[in-house]
């Protein structure tokens, strides 16, 4: 009941996030649906049937990944102060988002039924003078059963997910997350401090850091405060002292992936992405891989554009836009990593599947649109989240008088530096993947 009505209280822009997962639960669901019509109709070829459940794996976990961003910018359940006198723990916030999210998948699961319905004619009659009952196996029983199973699919995996990401966690030894969620202490850990206690640690804990980073933070503040002509302050935090972990292991994946596609892309001309089941099988999986390890390797490359905006004597301009690069590495990173992946593969398709292989049918062209609009998304939603995040700073910034125009300038100064490093990188992932056949 509280989800339902932190769902309906919620502010519109929270609602059309919200909007859009239910949407793309419902292409996903559809495409489900379609996978269980196509092997209705062509009992005779189990192989290709299961190859087109297969493929859509790629929009379930788009849809999942765009629940799990939606969900981190939910302000209703974010914690506050307070919350956990009323029962309202980390625990309790982390099952209120996962049942949000679960009703919109809901939803969308239940728009994907009911067009599916219509379109083989279940409903009103045979729609669109029935181009679609050859394709959804109209003229076949639909086995209720599994159709339920796989509309269930993604709000279980969308919750699920946004489940364990928002677990609660505890640093401290011998704490587990089940015991913070139930609002119990482990064995031997200490009493947790009040509020008056926690401001003043933290405080403490701040003058300490802020001494211990003076060759670091103070420098930044430094720079920002002559620029914009206030007194010398730590504006900005001093950036992360290590690199996001996961690049070695991306650039392995990366590369596996690539020797994967080069290896089913011998046949000539390119393999069917449904009617061979082995060829298509591994092209999915060459593809999983790349995928795989632009995601792992991504958030290095982002730090590694903001240390790169930092290098030979920069001003407060380029030293501010580093720093949040650096420290937002791995939130805006891995959409990054995703987007990358669906452009190389998306371009890679075109030149593969040109000229003597069929046209691509309505089921590939909606889930090409439900990976790229989830992806789209996704990124838009982890660039609100590192908005709010530095919200802070953005506001100290401007009590200090920094102009507007300063900050806008640092964040196409950013937007500049991703585009230099993750646009040829696109560009050359999809000319490996399309080099194996097109030679």
């Amino acid at each position: 009941m509280l989800a339902l009505r932190l769902t309906r209280a919620a502010r519109p822009a929270v609602q059309l996030r919200r909007l859009l997962v239910a949407a793309a639960s419902a292409g996903t669901g559809f495409l489900l649906l379609g996978s269980l019509g196509y092997a209705l109709g062509h009992p005779a070829t189990p192989g290709a049937g299961a190859l087109r459940l297969a493929w859509c794996l790629a929009p379930l976990a788009a849809t999942a990944y765009l629940a799990l961003a939606v969900a981190r910018t939910d302000p209703g359940t974010r914690p506050r102060p307070g919350l956990s006198a009323v029962g309202l723990g980390p625990g309790r916030l982390m099952a209120i988002s996962a049942l949000t999210t679960a009703l919109s998948c809901v939803l969308g699961s239940l728009v994907a039924l009911m067009f599916f319905l219509h379109l083989r004619g279940d409903i009103t009659g045979m729609p669109f003078d029935g181009d679609g009952a050859k394709l959804l196996a109209a003229d076949q029983p639909l086995p209720v059963p599994a159709a339920l199973t796989l509309l269930a699919l993604a709000p279980a995996v969308a919750s699920l997910t946004v489940a364990l990401a928002l677990r609660p966690r505890d640093g401290r030894p011998g704490a587990r997350w089940y015991d913070t969620a139930l609002g119990r202490r482990p064995d031997g850990a200490p009493e947790p401090l009040t509020d008056d206690e926690s401001a003043g640690e933290a405080a403490f804990g701040a003058g300490a850091d802020a001494g211990a980073d003076a060759g670091a933070g103070t420098t930044v503040g430094a720079d920002v405060a002559a620029a914009v002509g206030a007194p010398e302050v730590v504006a900005v935090p001093p950036a992360p002292r290590e690199a996001p972990a996961g690049f070695p292991w991306g650039v392995a994946a990366l590369a596996g992936g690539l020797a994967v596609q080069a290896y089913a892309g011998r046949v000539t001309p390119a393999p069917s992405l449904a009617a061979l089941p082995a060829e298509g099988a591994a092209v999915l999986a060459g593809w999983m891989l790349t995928a795989l390890g632009l995601v792992l390797a991504a958030p290095g490359l982002t730090y590694l554009a903001g240390r790169l905006l930092q290098s030979a004597q920069p001003g407060a301009l380029r030293l501010l836009a580093g720093r949040v690069l650096m420290a937002e590495a791995t939130r805006i990173g891995r959409p990054l990593g995703v987007l990358c992946a669906v452009a190389s593969a998306a371009f890679a398709m075109t030149v593969l599947y040109d000229g003597s292989a069929p046209p691509f049918g309505p089921l590939t062209l909606l889930g090409t649109l439900v990976v790229a609009g989830c992806t789209l998304a996704t990124l838009l939603t982890a660039a609100v989240e590192a908005r709010q995040t530095r919200a802070d700073t953005t506001a100290a910034l401007l009590r200090l008088g920094a102009p507007a125009t300063m900050l806008r300038g640092a964040a196409a100064l950013r937007a500049a530096a991703l585009l230099a490093v993750f646009g040829p990188l696109t560009l050359l992932i999809a000319y490996l993947s399309a080099l194996p056949t097109s030679r």
